[in-house]
């Protein structure tokens, strides 16, 4: 399997982000990855131009977590799921949380494409989404 080009993480704890960015980094699993406290500011930075962006600068993957201040991760796959059919086929989503709760499963389960995933995000299930959804790529 190919090295991933750009993985994002949307993540308010501070402590989990850096854990996260670690495990990446020492799966080396992508070329490069970018971090954000708000969810606001990774839609605007991913998505929030108004030119099309080039198809390296899409990420191959967004990981957000659900209960964050302001936007939530919530608010980010409504938005997400509203962007062209193009963007939305190149990028996968991966929500990271803590929650399973079956109200909160089943409001993921609605967005097509999107993972659903529990903290903590490990090797084995990186691994797993990667085969899951890169396989071909």
């Amino acid at each position: 399997m190919d090295t991933l080009n750009h993985i994002v993480l949307i993540e308010d704890n501070e402590t989990t982000s850096f854990l996260n960015n670690r495990l990446l980094s020492r799966l080396g699993v992508a070329r490069q990855v970018s971090s954000f406290s708000k969810a606001e500011e990774a839609l605007d930075f991913l998505w929030g131009r108004e030119q099309a962006s080039p198809a390296e600068d899409v990420p191959d993957l967004v990981f957000v977590d659900l209960k964050m201040p302001g936007m939530s991760g919530f608010d980010f796959l409504e938005r997400y799921s509203q962007l062209p059919a193009a963007i939305q086929e190149r990028t996968v989503v991966a929500v990271l949380t803590t929650s399973m709760h079956g109200a909160d499963t089943a409001r993921v389960a609605q967005y097509p494409n999107v993972e659903y995933l529990t903290k903590p995000l490990t090797e084995e299930k990186m691994q797993r989404l990667l085969a899951k959804r890169f396989a071909a790529a």
